[in-house]
């Protein structure tokens, strides 16, 4: 195996791969392929870290890798000084709802707030103790002053943060829970750090809840969460990170809201961001938004229903598969080539075989005969994906290490190794029957 990958990292890889999912670690050493789509978002991303901003679709269908392609850039950006939020969208998690399903999505989205030190979220306490240690080292290093004169050097430099955020719509509140913060910090008071995080993560209920607790008449709502997001990036900036990038997955889940009037505010929600990155109106952020061709292209449900949407978005005249404009909004995943597939599998072969440390027995003709059974399938040029490809040599090497008696060939060719099902995709419903649950 050329690249030695730790343990924990294979048996994450493996079981993750083999459930489906994608796994949050352990990417760069299964990566293959989309370089020039990667290429694209990294070129945002450095954009984004000279007070720019970004907004990208990535669109593929179901198993097409959006979502691997999403975590492969979630990790790059922590590993390059970024803070990062993701969520996947659901019925109870959208851009906005009268059930506080706005609300509900940035609360999962501070919830995994990540960074190179905390990559698996919950980064909000870290960020917040390292800003405050940072500015005290930096004032010792400039001053003699103890106690009260000391305490007063650092509050000067908190405040200087926290002003550069007032002028910023909401941003008043924010600087004052960081001062709020800061002054627990210095007590030791740990209830009132507990409450500004609270605060922070918009999991008060009502303003006289936070005003009682916090002398602060105002909290997160369904109608101003995206504006807390704006601050934020701007605030981690003045923290030392180089920005903010928000991944937000499964936009299908606003395609799938029956109510035409519920799916047009939801799109108005995303056109705001939209119109926010291209007019200037943002700093430090970055958006990427996962979601299938339907979710996106469908004109009755889709975010081209919103034609406000559908005409910034749409593709020009010029754009084909072999000619792609990468520096349009939407990028379009298509699917891995089987020399591409090739190359995964090769690598997925080593790191079972290092997994449960034995040496790998499926020859390089094992892996040809492999795929021309997988893409032979019936439906398979349309139907099969990455994700299915992915599984099914899991099971194979999983069934070989477990039968070493038995050969790749017969395998294959018995009852006993069943293929996973194309199936029937949200892609290929009837829109009649798009409602129903199957």
């Amino acid at each position: 195996m050329g690249v030695k990958v730790p343990l924990r990292i294979a048996n994450i890889i493996i079981n993750a791969l083999k459930g489906g999912v994608v796994p949050r670690v352990g990417l760069e050493y299964i990566t293959v392929g989309r370089s020039q789509e990667i290429a694209a978002i990294l070129r945002d991303i450095e954009m984004i870290a000279d007070g720019g901003a970004s907004f990208r679709f990535i669109v593929g269908k179901y198993g097409s890798g959006k979502s691997f392609l999403l975590q492969t850039i979630r990790n790059y950006a922590t590993a390059k000084g970024f803070a990062v939020v993701d969520c996947d969208l659901s019925p109870e998690r959208r851009f906005s709802g009268t059930k506080g399903q706005g609300l509900a999505t940035y609360k999962e989205l501070i919830q995994n707030l990540s960074t190179k030190s905390k990559p698996d979220g919950g980064a909000l306490p870290l960020i917040l103790e390292k800003w405050i240690s940072g500015i005290q080292a930096s004032v010792r290093a400039q001053s003699d002053a103890e106690g009260e004169e000391f305490d007063g050097l650092v509050e000067k430099q908190i405040y200087t943060v926290a002003n550069s955020l007032e002028g910023m719509v909401n941003g008043f509140e924010f600087a004052k829970a960081v001062v709020i913060y800061w002054k627990a910090y210095r007590n030791d008071d740990a209830a009132t750090k507990s409450n500004v995080l609270k605060w922070f993560r918009g999991e008060y209920a009502t303003r006289k809840e936070a005003k009682t607790d916090l002398d602060i008449n105002f909290i997160v709502t369904d109608e101003t969460w995206y504006d807390f997001l704006k601050i934020f990036a701007v605030f981690l900036v003045n923290t030392g990170y180089k920005g903010l990038l928000v991944i937000i997955d499964e936009l299908v889940n606003i395609f799938k809201i029956p109510n035409s009037i519920t799916r047009q505010n939801n799109y108005e929600k995303i056109l705001t961001m939209y119109n926010d990155v291209l007019q200037g109106k943002a700093k430090y952020i970055g958006f990427l938004m996962g979601g299938t061709p339907q979710c996106i292209e469908d004109k009755y449900k889709g975010i081209f229903s919103y034609e406000a949407l559908r005409s910034r978005l749409a593709e020009g005249h010029f754009s084909t598969e072999d000619t792609k404009d990468l520096s349009a909004p939407i990028i379009r995943l298509q699917m891995l080539t089987q020399e591409e597939m090739y190359v995964l599998i090769e690598k997925l072969r080593d790191i079972h075989a290092f997994l449960f440390d034995y040496t790998p027995t499926v020859s390089h003709n094992d892996l040809l005969y492999f795929l021309t059974v997988e893409y032979n399938r019936v439906g398979a040029k349309t139907h099969i994906t990455p994700r299915e490809i992915i599984r099914d040599f899991i099971e194979l090497v999983n069934i070989l290490h477990q039968n070493p008696q038995k050969s790749i060939s017969e395998i294959l060719g018995s009852n006993s190794f069943e293929m996973a099902k194309g199936g029937i995709t949200d892609e290929e419903i009837h829109a009649d029957f798009q409602e129903f649950e199957v």
